[in-house]
């Protein structure tokens, strides 16, 4: 290798290097693999991975480089200029062929029974550089399963010590959960301490597992791959909208697997995403239109109807309670094409009172989801990162990878939150306050000084902010500070398409969400919300609904829908549907059905077209998807600004989080992810302090009232929640009850 550069037209950060007699460009300092991957040249890996740290410890990558006497790892081996790397020479084989005769010595041979069979890196390796009969006549050694909880299934004498899993949960989830114990031939991958996994990302360690070894609990032995069909789809519990893969049998969606979108989620999914499909084939699904009968008990009566019967008996409701007597009540999760097309029927059946916003409970400054002030992608390379009123890790799972990842490079990290939530990465500053005092603490000095002279900062405002009785004042000092730190403001949608249902009006032009339950209408549109647990205040809520004619189109014919409902029809879920959401970037993603639709159920447009040429609606008149999809334009509404919630009174304030696996109907009945530790059940967490003037002890039952109603929670105390603070989770109907502002705690 000569000391002059072999190509001088190169940029003086790159270098010349030749695999297989190819000649590439290769930044200094990568590493042989990353370009031969680049170039399309194949070179056999177990451990590395093009998103974790190096490891070198498989050596199924090693490589001939001239005048070097071995075989070099490809993964660990710098390019250097002028080097000539052979992948396919008589010693490159011969050293990868005995890396995988040792890597089989301890293997299973349980291909038939694995359920990585069909799709298993070692299997597909073995059959190009494996001995068709093996030299090892010693007992094989047989590694004790641990327990990782309802997600992952563990085979760990399939394991051959890659550490891929080792390296998600140390890097990438920030949990450092799975290590290695023993050494030599000991050696053995686990958790320390014998408990579950608890990160959010757990189902990664799956992905990156090039064995057996980590499989899918949820999944398992239900398929081989070779029956399933991949439909691209989207993830709709949060607004990130990661890009995935469902792989459906015979229509029914059997796994959800990552899809690589370097702008969005990278190739990592979220557990929530990975396995909420279980809650799609829930016992309450809505499969046939139903009609209410009679009002005895609290379900009342019902029975079965046609399509025709009840398009008709809903029609009638809508005609009966038509203009500013009726309300359309919508999911933010609902697709763009149903969303222009409520917007649409609201505009031909003369009401204003339309809102998707139907979580948040201050919505006097007429605030509306935007995309976030900076890409998303772009947040790991921020330097200086505010999270307001957030528990990040469980809003935006990814997002918060991608914070943990600017931390790595050097960020710092600011938190102004009620609670202390425990983040998988260093805070430089908190400010642990109660609610009402987070606009305060956002105006104080400390924070913009912290900002001022960083070159990338960024703001995260968080639900535990914007759903928040006082979001409206936190709202506007977040933008102040972002503006005095010349910072990218990014305001976390409420909801998965919470963008594109603003962009397409989906709007009050009269009352807001909050306004037209406050203020009961005589009739009522419900679109893809279980009525019982997804308002800001389901107790009000219900009891509007209760007095008034409600048509529901909903995924569930769930108790609290047929408590208020007077015609349910069944709608499909988004795995079910040809749709596009638009994430939290203003990102405009498609998907494409992957699920059958179950019974009757039908796409929310089809229902929606439906019941518009029953009604005589203006633009109507489509036939098909296509035409569903014109209509998806933007529109401009002037927002009606609702009423500010009343001051908080006496008592604690309250901090309502979203529980990470509740966050919506198909969350909340996905039986792993309720068995997950992180399913946590309603209780009410206090300081010390508050629990020791409530005469409340750790892990009793307390007494929790406001004026909204009264709930009997399990008492759980932490430092980390500000004084004057009490902790609930929503999604839970015990926690339902107590809608927003401050609770008194007695004992039970």
């Amino acid at each position: 290798m000569s000391a002059q550069p072999v190509n001088p037209s190169l940029p003086p950060d790159h270098v010349t290097v030749f695999i297989d007699g190819v000649e590439l460009a290769a930044p200094k300092g990568s590493m042989i693999i990353q370009a031969a991957d680049k170039a399309g040249i194949p070179i056999p890996r177990f451990c590395y991975h093009d998103k974790l740290a190096i490891a070198a410890n498989c050596r199924m990558c090693l490589v001939e480089v001239e005048k070097m006497g071995k075989p070099a790892p490809a993964c660990a081996t710098p390019v250097m200029d002028g080097m000539r790397v052979q992948t396919r020479s008589d010693k490159a084989l011969k050293s990868q062929r005995n890396v995988m005769e040792f890597l089989l010595i301890n293997h299973p041979l349980d291909c038939p029974v694995c359920d990585q069979g069909g799709e298993c890196e070692l299997q597909d390796l073995s059959l190009g550089y494996g001995r068709s009969v093996s030299r090892f006549a010693e007992r094989k050694r047989v590694v004790a399963d641990e327990d990782l909880g309802p997600l992952v299934a563990s085979e760990m004498t399939r394991c051959i010590h890659c550490t891929r899993c080792i390296r998600v949960t140390a890097e990438i989830a920030g949990t450092y959960e799975l290590g290695g114990m023993q050494r030599g031939e000991s050696l053995q991958i686990g958790t320390y301490d014998g408990k579950p996994l608890t990160t959010e990302l757990s189902g990664n360690v799956i992905d990156v597992c090039p064995v057996g070894a980590l499989t899918n609990k949820v999944f398992r032995f239900r398929a081989r791959p070779w029956e399933l069909i991949a439909k691209e789809s989207l993830g709709y519990h949060d607004a990130l909208g990661s890009n995935l893969f469902l792989h459906a049998r015979r229509g029914e969606v059997m796994r959800t697997v990552p899809r690589d979108n370097e702008a969005v989620n990278e190739c990592w999914l979220s557990d929530r995403d990975r396995y909420s499909h279980q809650g799609m084939y829930a016992d309450d699904r809505a499969v046939r239109p139903l009609v209410r009968v009679a009002s005895n008990g609290d379900e009342g009566d019902w029975r079965e109807a046609s399509w025709d019967e009840a398009l008709a008996k809903a029609a009638q409701i809508l005609r009966d309670n038509a203009a500013d007597d009726l309300g359309i009540l919508v999911h933010p999760a609902t697709p763009n094409e149903e969303g222009a097309l409520i917007a649409r029927l609201a505009e031909g059946l003369g009401t204003g009172n339309l809102d998707h916003r139907i979580a948040q409970h201050d919505l006097s400054d007429g605030a509306v989801a935007e995309a976030f002030g900076m890409p998303v992608e772009d947040i790991e390379k921020a330097d200086a990162i505010v999270i307001v009123g957030s528990n990040l890790r469980h809003e935006l799972p990814l997002v918060n990878q991608r914070v943990r990842k600017a931390w790595r490079a050097g960020a710092k990290v600011h938190v102004v939150n009620p609670v202390d939530f425990e983040f998988t990465f260093d805070i430089s500053h908190k400010a642990i306050v109660a609610p009402s005092r987070i606009a305060d603490a956002l105006g104080s000095g400390e924070l913009a000084g912290a900002l001022k002279d960083a070159a990338r900062p960024v703001v995260i405002v968080g639900a535990l902010a914007e759903c928040g009785i006082h979001a409206a004042a936190i709202r506007r000092a977040a933008a102040d500070l972002a503006g005095r730190a010349n910072a990218a403001l990014c305001r976390v949608p409420q909801g998965a398409n919470a963008v594109g249902l603003a962009r397409l009006g989906v709007l009050p032009a009269s009352r807001d969400a909050n306004a037209m339950l406050a203020q009961p209408r005589a009739g009522y549109v419900i679109y893809g919300i279980e009525p019982g647990l997804d308002f800001a205040d389901p107790a009000v809520a219900m009891q509007a609904l209760a007095g008034a004619q409600v048509v529901a189109f909903s995924h569930f014919a769930c108790q609290s829908t047929r408590r208020v409902a007077d015609v349910i029809l069944p709608i499909g879920l988004l795995p079910e549907l040809d749709a596009s959401l638009t994430n939290l970037d203003g990102r405009e993603q498609r998907t494409v059905a992957g699920g059958k639709l179950p019974g009757e159920a039908r796409p929310g447009w089809k229902a929606l077209r439906a019941l518009g040429g029953v009604l005589g609606v203006e633009g109507f008149d489509f036939v098909d998807f296509a035409g569903a999809r014109a209509l998806v334009q933007p529109r401009q509404v002037q927002v009606a600004r609702g009423a500010a919630p009343a001051a908080a009174g006496g008592g604690l304030e309250l901090a309502v989080a979203q529980a990470i696996y509740r966050v919506d109907g198909v969350t909340r009945r996905a039986a792993a992810l309720q068995a997950h530790p992180l399913t946590v059940g309603p209780r009410i967490t206090l300081n010390p302090d508050d629990a020791s003037a409530a005469g409340v002890a750790d892990g009793a039952m307390a007494r929790v009232s406001n004026g909204a109603g009264t709930g009997t929670l399990q008492v759980a105390i932490s430092a980390g929640v500000a004084r004057g603070t009490a902790l609930i989770e929503s999604g839970y109907g015990a926690t339902a009850a107590l809608g927003a502002g401050t609770v008194r705690v007695e004992a039970a």
